[in-house]
Parts: C-alpha cells; structure tokens; sequence
C-alpha cells in the first residue's frame, strides 16, 4: 500500500487563515490553534461593531440636533420636534437633517418654523 501525503489541503487552509492574523501580535499570529480563535474573535467583533457603528452615529445625529433646536427655543425638545415633523408629515433622515443643521442654518429656522405651526 502506498503512502498518502495529505498535507497540501491542510497547509493550504491554514496558510490563509495566517495571512488574515500576520498583523497580530505574539502568537496570535504565529501558532494555528491560537490564529483560528482570533480570527473566529476578530469576524465576531467586526460583524458587532458595524451595528453598533450605525447605532452611534444615530446618537451622535439626535444628540447634535437636540442641542441646536434647544438652542434657540427654551422649551422645545428633539422628541417635539420629530413628533411635529411627522405630523407634517415631513419625513426627512435624522442624518440629513442634521446636515442641514449643520450647514444651512436659515433652511433649518425655516423647515423648523413649518413644523412648529402643526
């Protein structure tokens, strides 16, 4: 019987998963067992930090839009204002709005003044 070398798929297999771990340090780059837990660890925390991204940057808008309508008004609130802006059936991105804010504040005082009479 003749002799089986099976070492190219496994080689193969890892070899990739060495070159995903090269940039890390000690031998989380080096031994294989080790490289197959941070990189299992690394997609992991990559799929969960790309939600929670988006969930900052959500805060970060509504945060930012509250502290520039307050600013102006003394009793009037982000929540207020979403509320009169769907009312007036005015759908506009939290994102946008903020941009809005930000850049072309006489637009804001004029979408914002609309939404105040509903």
């Amino acid at each position: 019987m003749t002799r089986i070398k099976r070492g190219y798929k496994a080689r193969r297999r890892r070899k990739k998963i060495c070159l995903f771990t090269s940039t890390f340090i000690g031998a989380h780059s080096r031994l294989t067992r080790t490289t197959t837990q941070q990189r299992i660890r690394a997609l992991v925390s990559s799929h969960r930090d790309r939600n929670r991204k988006k969930r900052d940057f959500r805060r970060l808008w509504i945060t930012r839009i509250n502290s520039i309508i307050r600013k102006d008004r003394l009793f009037y609130s982000y929540s207020l204002f979403i509320k009169n802006m769907y009312k007036s059936q005015l759908l506009i991105n939290h994102k946008i709005i903020f941009q809005i804010a930000l850049s072309n504040k006489n637009y804001f005082d004029i979408i914002s003044n609309k939404i105040l009479i509903y």
